[in-house]
């Protein structure tokens, strides 16, 4: 495995192939993250992970300067993953001046859900992964559908930006508890490791009510309900809920009959603010 800190390096490296398939990170990784890469082993003829703490997406109350920085932990993984390429640059080689080009997602989309909670959040992230597709000369990039909206934002720009990659998403990994993984569990004590199940409980007995009721329903209102009694499930164990919500999964727009949905919540367990989602 190769570890690449810096443009002339990565393209030099990469001009030797066709199709790249990446897989883009912030480090700090778990087994979630490892699946994306074996994921993309057969999707290319050269596998490349990206370890970038993009300091765009991170408000100025959140944990940029405290994200866990684990490189060589993260360089041992990927290496037992088969990863071919490591690139992880500096902030000052991707950013050798203030970056005033800025990709704006659609505010119906970005200004929504997890952009409501974290003004500017898919900015940040439409502008670094559009970078990053253009530093690798992805031809294919895998994510995970845990962070779900996000993947939609990177869907939605690459279409509409007619980019020649394939976006995938990979279905979320998951504790034996049915916990998501994510970095931010590492955070929570082990008492909350143990409540934090209760997230992915919510959505599951939300989805299955939705399911259960859904022939006949008129529409987005008759959710309002069962979406109301699982923010209050989470009250009530001592979390606090930004969202319960179920959503169409084409657009995380409000739902009508017939829709392929998707669940999704974002919560706070003590100090740690945990998302997940279930497509219905």
């Amino acid at each position: 495995m190769k570890l690449l800190h810096t443009l002339a390096e990565l393209r030099s490296t990469l001009s030797a192939y066709r199709h790249p398939a990446v897989v883009p990170t912030m480090g700090n990784l778990h087994e979630g993250h490892i699946a994306l890469v074996r994921a993309a082993k057969p999707l290319g003829d050269v596998t490349v992970a990206t370890i970038f703490v993009n300091r765009l997406q991170f408000g100025p109350k959140e944990d940029f300067a405290t994200y866990p920085r684990t490189l060589e932990a993260d360089y041992a993984q990927l290496d037992a993953a088969g990863c071919d390429i490591v690139f992880a640059p500096s902030e000052a080689e991707l950013y050798p001046e203030p970056q005033g080009f800025l990709i704006q997602p659609p505010t119906e989309l970005a200004n929504i859900l997890e952009g409501a909670f974290r003004p500017g959040f898919f900015t940040g992230v439409a502008t670094i992964v559009m970078k990053l597709l253009s530093c690798t000369q992805a031809r294919t990039a895998v994510f995970g559908k845990k962070d779900y909206q996000q993947l939609m934002v990177i869907r939605q720009m690459v279409q509409q930006f007619n980019m020649p990659i394939d976006i995938v998403g990979l279905d979320t990994l998951r504790a034996e508890d049915g916990l998501a993984l994510s970095s931010r569990n590492g955070y929570l004590s082990a008492t909350e490791r143990q409540q934090a199940v209760l997230l992915s409980r919510t959505l599951k007995a939300l989805a299955d009510a939705i399911r259960s009721g859904r022939s006949g329903r008129s529409g987005r209102s008759d959710y309002a309900a069962l979406e109301a009694q699982a923010m209050a499930s989470l009250i009530a164990a001592g979390w606090t809920p930004d969202y319960v919500v179920a959503r169409r999964r084409v657009d995380l727009q409000a739902p009508k009959v017939g829709d392929a949905l998707v669940v999704l919540a974002a919560a706070k367990l003590g100090s740690t603010r945990l998302i997940d989602n279930l497509e219905v």
